[in-house]
């Protein structure tokens, strides 16, 4: 099991760059946008596979958690934000 893991958190870290590289080079800002969540949601995914490799699950859940949370709060405000930049006025 131990050499899934590593495969999965490879090809997790691989994503990741792609939507690194979507954040730094999308044509639009709304592009932007989702590379950031998507960056942030594979940076959950990735905290709990690292917890499963150290054997510390219970401690990085928490963690996780709280950075999905932020990751959250932090894509819909800048999406609403964004949403008022573009509307005509």
């Amino acid at each position: 099991m131990s050499v899934v893991v590593l495969f999965v958190t490879g090809v997790l870290a691989l994503a990741m760059g792609l939507s690194l590289y979507r954040v730094l080079v999308g044509p639009t800002i709304f592009d932007r946008l989702i590379g950031i969540g998507l960056i942030g949601t594979k940076s959950v995914i990735l905290l709990l596979l690292l917890g499963v490799i150290a054997g510390k699950l219970d401690s990085l859940v928490d963690v996780a958690l709280s950075y999905s949370l932020i990751t959250l709060v932090t894509t819909l405000t800048l999406a609403k934000y964004l949403e008022r930049m573009k509307a005509p006025r």
